[in-house]
Formats: C-alpha cells, sequence, structure tokens
C-alpha cells in the first residue's frame, strides 16, 4: 500500500488507515470480540496506520487496538485533551456510546493534563509507543464558549507539552484531531504542528478546507488526515451528515454527486474514499468500518479504478470547489 510522509518528519503512514471510533461502540454495538476481528483483519489486508482515542467508548477502543497491534509493526495515533476518570456516566447514549468501559470525560489542554493523558493513553494501549499525539476535538464545534479557555490552556501549556514529547522521542508527529478548519488555522498561529487529522472538512461531499487552511498548511509544512470520508453516512447511502441527520441541502448534493457516479457506473463510496488523496497535502484517510464485512468493502473501494472523465465531470457540474485536486 502506498505510503505518504507526514509534514517533515520522516514519518511515513499508509494512504488507507483504520479509524478506530467504532471499536469503542460509538453509535454501533460492536462487541470486543467484533472489534478485534476488525482490526486484525486491517492487519491482514496490508493496513499499518490505525487512529484511535480515550473518547471511542471512554477506553474501550484503545484496548483492543493495543491487544491487536502487540508485537506486531504499526502506526499509531492516539488523542490527548481528555482524561478519564473511575465512575460511569448516568446515559451514555446521550454521548452516542453503547456500553462503554465505566469512566467518564475530564478536558484538560494544559500542561499537566496532556502529560497526564499521554501517559495514560499508553497504560490503556499496553503498549510502549504513540506515533502521532493529536489534541481532541479541541475547537468551538466540541466546546462552544468554553473553547476559549480550553485554547487558552493549549496554547499556554499544552502544547509545550506535546512538544517536549516530540522532542524527547516520545511521540514523532504532534497534532490536533478535529472536525473544524478555524481551530486549525488558530493552531498555526501557536505552535509547529506535523498534522492535522481534519474529519468532515475535505470531502467529495464538502471542500471548505481549500478557502484558508489548506494553503496555510502547505505553507507551514502541516500534512492533513483526512477523518470522515463519507461525511457520518450521507456517502454511502445513509442519513447521517456531521453525527446527526443531515439536512435538505445536503441530501441533495449527495443526490447530484450520486447521480455522475451511476452514469459512469461507479460507487459513489470509491469516489469519496479516493478523491482526498488526490491532494498531495492529504497523507492519509481514515474511514471508521463497523465489522469485518464494511472494511473488506472499504478495501475494494479503495482500489475502484475511476477515470479522470469523472471527476472532469464534477467540476463540470459545479459539484468541486475550485482548487480541488483531481
Amino acid at each position: 500500500m502506498e505510503q505518504r510522509e507526514i509534514g517533515r518528519t520522516g514519518l511515513k503512514i499508509g494512504t488507507l488507515g483504520l479509524g478506530g471510533a467504532p471499536l469503542g461502540g460509538n453509535f454501533v454495538d460492536l462487541g470486543n470480540a467484533q472489534a478485534m476481528e476488525l482490526v486484525l483483519a486491517a492487519r491482514d489486508a496490508g493496513i499499518s496506520y490505525f487512529d484511535t482515542a480515550p473518547w471511542y467508548g471512554f477506553g474501550r477502543s484503545e484496548r483492543v487496538i493495543g491487544d491487536a497491534l502487540r508485537g506486531t509493526d504499526y502506526i499509531l495515533s492516539d488523542k490527548v485533551g481528555r482524561l478519564l476518570r473511575p465512575g460511569p456516566v448516568e446515559n451514555p447514549m446521550d454521548f452516542g456510546m453503547i456500553d462503554p468501559l465505566p469512566f467518564h470525560v475530564v478536558y484538560d489542554y494544559g500542561y499537566d493534563g496532556i502529560m497526564r493523558a499521554y501517559e495514560d493513553n499508553l497504560q490503556r494501549l499496553g503498549l510502549d509507543r504513540i506515533d502521532i499525539l493529536l489534541a481532541h476535538d479541541i475547537g468551538v464545534f466540541q466546546h462552544g464558549e468554553e473553547n476559549a479557555r480550553h485554547f487558552r490552556d493549549l496554547a499556554d501549556g499544552g502544547y509545550r507539552a506535546m512538544d517536549e514529547l516530540r522532542r524527547a522521542g516520545a511521540v514523532r508527529a504532534i497534532g490536533l484531531g478535529v472536525n473544524e478548519n478555524q481551530v486549525c488555522l488558530d493552531a498555526l498561529g501557536i505552535g509547529d504542528w506535523d498534522v492535522f487529522l481534519l474529519a468532515g472538512r475535505y470531502t467529495l461531499l464538502e471542500q471548505t478546507a481549500l478557502e484558508s487552511l489548506f494553503p496555510a498548511c502547505r505553507a507551514a509544512g502541516t500534512s492533513i488526515i483526512c477523518g470522515g470520508p463519507f461525511n457520518s453516512g450521507i456517502l454511502v447511502g445513509r442519513d447521517m451528515w456531521n453525527y446527526a441527520k443531515a439536512p435538505a441541502d445536503i441530501v441533495s448534493k449527495a443526490r447530484a454527486l450520486a447521480e455522475v457516479a451511476d452514469a459512469f457506473s461507479l460507487p459513489l463510496a470509491a469516489a469519496a474514499l479516493q478523491f482526498p488523496l488526490r491532494d498531495g497535502l492529504v497523507a492519509s484517510v481514515i474511514p471508521g468500518p463497523r465489522n469485518k464485512a464494511e472494511l473488506e468493502q472499504i478495501i475494494a473501494w479503495f482500489s475502484t479504478p475511476i477515470p479522470s472523465e469523472f471527476w472532469a465531470a464534477l467540476t463540470a457540474k459545479g459539484l468541486l470547489a475550485e482548487g480541488a485536486q483531481v
């Protein structure tokens, strides 16, 4: 499988990775045995880059990924900014969690919180290294008015902790794992970041990252990992977008994209997977399959030949933003 370098680190990751949210039971009833089967199947298929976070099942995703990867050759990204404290939440489905571990989240983007989260992650993983460390869900999308305080904590201490871990060789790359463009632009003003794992903002459906973020990242030498390439499912025929029911305008655009794909006898999902990687700034795309069968389908989509005429048709119909690389 093709690999691309993260920033200027020398660290290369596979262009197709595995997103670990479903492994923690996020919006899907996935048992531990099924989750393990999924990770092992990804490994067997040649996938070597995996992403997880404490948020995913309040530690469940980290535990299964650690158990599956221990003793193997892997590249792993994990996230900081949330600490897990003992004591279950009363209604885990309020957070989209099915059968999470008995913990609750405390946000802490400060120096001590980042260092504690990094050590805690290693313990839950049962691994001796994390390759890419990402500050998770900083931004207004997650925190609203509280984000000003959290971002100040990151700027005043959290970034320094992450940079120290990078300089010490404990991690090889640092960045953010977020859903919005603006917080990435803000972060470029407080430090030197290797990569942003950006979910949903550079996909076949939406290319808002082209407006300001991608030019800024090119100038800074910061790579992009594309999370959520199916925009929460709307590009594989579901009715979800941005973690909620898709509004009418989004449904309409998805249908327009599907009509072009149908005209070329292409699965829309194959185009959605491959589109972000046509831009050299993007190092990897990481869908989150919910079971082994979905993983196998994703691998098939990823290797589906797509003619240049298809991309030209999307451009001609105005379905791609100006500047989108096709």
